[in-house]
């Protein structure tokens, strides 16, 4: 069929990556996106470099400003910010919006690392004006979140916010990143995964070790996020973490 037969967009695009290209065709797009994904690197490492020490706070695109858990992350990130760390998120709408406001009405460093989406993603008003990156690539913006980040505030979410969850634990697990907070917040959110994670991965089917839980901590309450993450720095050095 041709492009022009398809009924949807999303058929459209599908048609459209699977045409048969030359091999000449292939090598000169894969030649020409190395300078892109250089060019992200490149701009990442030179703005997140001079940004100092922040915490990342993850959740969902889609939570609205009357929602709890957006309540909550505002309070979370105006108090990370009054502990004298900056703020990182992706820079988009729901939990990542709450978080830039509350580093925002702290008074603490905001950053946005957005990332182009045909839908949800827009950066929103509360990212410091010299502090907002844009990215192409999924792959570099999760390096700038785990290479600028003191830790991890993860709010409920979706499949964004599980990924980030996951590629952090597995990074810190295998030892390819140094050790930084992993922190949960939402205890009626997260058990249900974290029970299965016990009963199935650890003890059913010996996939995970035991000593893995000890990687990230599930809290409740906005001073215990604070509270964790300046208990783990009063050990260790603020850094990047590779």
């Amino acid at each position: 069929m041709r492009l022009e037969d398809f009924d949807n967009d999303d058929d459209k695009v599908i048609q459209d990556r699977l045409k048969q290209k030359t091999w000449n065709e292939i090598r000169t797009n894969d030649s020409w996106a190395i300078f892109k994904i250089m060019a992200e690197f490149v701009n990442g490492y030179e703005t997140m470099g001079r940004i100092g020490p922040c915490v990342t706070i993850f959740g969902s695109a889609r939570t609205k400003p009357q929602d709890p858990n957006y309540l909550l992350a505002e309070k979370i990130a105006f108090k990370i910010s009054k502990a004298g760390y900056g703020v990182i998120t992706g820079g988009g709408p729901g939990i990542m919006e709450a978080g830039n406001k509350g580093a925002h009405l702290g008074g603490g460093t905001s950053v946005g690392l957005n990332i182009e989406l045909p839908f949800e993603q827009h950066f929103n008003p509360y990212i410091d004006r010299d502090k907002n990156l844009n990215f192409d690539y999924f792959f570099v913006r999760k390096v700038m979140f785990v290479k600028y980040s003191q830790g991890f505030v993860v709010m409920p979410g979706g499949f964004g916010t599980m990924d980030e969850l996951f590629e952090a634990i597995t990074l810190i697990q295998t030892k390819k990143v140094a050790k930084f907070p992993i922190i949960l917040v939402g205890s009626s959110f997260w058990s249900g995964l974290i029970d299965w994670i016990k009963n199935v991965l650890v003890e059913r089917e010996a996939t995970v070790s035991p000593e893995d839980l000890n990687l990230f901590k599930i809290v409740d309450d906005a001073d215990e996020v604070v509270d964790i993450l300046d208990k783990f720095y009063k050990k260790y050095d603020l850094s990047p973490n590779f």
